[in-house]
């Protein structure tokens, strides 16, 4: 049973989905601009977030916010902070490819406490309480048991506007082509982390995110049983620009390789 503020959490999800659903594969060139290098942003993005703050600060009115979008004052002093990306995948989304969502998290005295992660096109609802587990459309969820790196599925994500590190990631990613059963790149972080919560990942490494990216994802991962950190094994991937999270026995073998190749 989930609480009060989770419930909130997931109706304000799904108020923000279904308007995303309105206008997926409508969306037209007129109506998206360029925040910076491949970094797009349309009108969807932005209203949604607006959406997301409505209907949050009546879940916690006494809570701050970090937007991607700016909609609120980002406030990342406040005691509680609503931390939200309401398109994780735009373009994905513009493109009408179905891998978008929406990452919402609470953070309490630095803390995240709660997240949920919404893919509105395939109505999986992501959710997690600290020490509540977590959890599938109301199914509980855990991490997968694969046993070695070997034998594992990893996703990442590319670099697309910081290029300073391109050579040494495109080396990481050889060097995991030949000591794993493959990797995959979804183009939503935050999908990545639910994914990897789930099982149907086994491990998740990236450079270069921003804490409405994984907040909600590394909570979900840490209460199905994984381990998330930065590159250096420190708790630092919030506000840190990289992340690694797996399975404990994969990480053990995936967070030297980063720190090695990208730390």
């Amino acid at each position: 049973m989930h609480s009060a503020l989770l419930s909130g959490m997931i109706e304000a999800c799904e108020k923000a989905g279904d308007f995303q659903l309105e206008h997926f594969r409508s969306v037209t060139a007129d109506s998206v601009s360029d925040k910076g290098l491949n970094q797009l942003v349309s009108f969807v993005d932005v209203e949604s977030e607006k959406m997301l703050v409505v209907s949050l600060k009546k879940l916690r009115p006494d809570a701050g916010f970090i937007t991607e979008e700016n909609t609120a004052p980002n406030d990342s002093e406040s005691h509680a902070v609503w931390i939200i990306d309401p398109l994780d995948g735009t373009t994905n989304f513009l493109h009408g490819l179905q891998v978008f969502s929406i990452s919402i998290a609470l953070m309490e005295n630095s803390i995240v406490t709660a997240g949920v992660v919404y893919a509105p096109a395939m109505k999986e609802m992501f959710c997690a309480e600290k020490n509540r587990g977590a959890y599938l459309n109301n199914n509980a969820i855990r991490i997968s048991d694969t046993s070695c790196l070997r034998e594992s599925l990893i996703a990442t994500g590319f670099p697309y506007y910081e290029f300073q590190q391109t050579r040494a990631y495109l080396d990481l990613l050889g060097e995991l082509m030949k000591s794993t059963h493959g990797l995959r790149r979804l183009g939503s972080a935050a999908i990545d982390l639910a994914y990897t919560a789930c099982g149907r990942f086994d491990g998740f490494y990236e450079t270069g995110l921003n804490a409405w990216d994984v907040a909600a994802g590394a909570l979900l991962v840490a209460e199905a049983g994984g381990v998330v950190s930065d590159f250096h094994q420190i708790q630092n991937h919030l506000f840190g620009k990289q992340i690694v999270a797996a399975n404990p026995v994969v990480y053990e073998e995936l967070q030297p390789l980063t720190l090695s190749y990208l730390g």
